[in-house]
């Protein structure tokens, strides 16, 4: 199985994902940013898009690096990752779906202020204006689809401890 934690930056994706893969026995996280990473490797450069997510090859490597890992080791994979195109999302699913990898889907929700808030004052990675122009896709995609589409955690008074229990006991219901 796979648990799919989306939202965008700064709602906690990548704190809850660890937190979770305690809670959920035999389960690892795979980053799914890190196949992004491999593809911004490449030399020469593929063309740039402004994100890794639009180049074709990211979304079926994201669904065969993900099956082989789960035919490696069995159990859950906690996958912390943003996807605010629909259509990628669709290509993802239907790629998992294809080979019959169930797939829990999580949105961690802040409101904007929260995020904005969480983004500026990141000790870690510091002030980002690039994950700061992901809060109005974020808003859009949420308003559209994205809330539809997956089980929805407001992380706005939460903790992250908070948030992945939540996530845990959804899951292992």
């Amino acid at each position: 199985m796979i648990v799919w934690l989306n939202g965008t930056h700064g709602a906690g994706k990548t704190t809850t994902s660890a937190l979770v893969r305690r809670l959920i026995p035999d389960s690892r996280v795979l980053d799914a940013e890190k196949v992004g990473e491999t593809l911004m490797d490449i030399t020469p450069a593929l063309p740039w898009t402004g994100n890794f997510q639009d180049w074709p090859p990211w979304r079926p490597l994201v669904v065969e690096t993900a099956r082989h890992v789960l035919d490696y080791t069995g159990g859950t994979l906690v996958m912390p990752m943003t996807v605010l195109v629909e259509e990628y999302w669709r290509e993802i699913s239907a790629g998992l779906a294809r080979h019959s990898i169930p797939v829990r889907h999580f949105v961690l929700h802040a409101d904007q202020e929260t995020l904005r808030r969480r983004i500026e004052g990141d000790v870690d990675m510091g002030p980002s204006e690039f994950r700061l122009k992901y809060l109005e896709p974020y808003a859009e995609a949420a308003r559209t689809w994205l809330h539809r589409e997956a089980e929805v955690v407001d992380t706005t008074h939460l903790k992250p401890a908070e948030a992945a229990r939540h996530i845990a006991e959804a899951v292992m219901r």
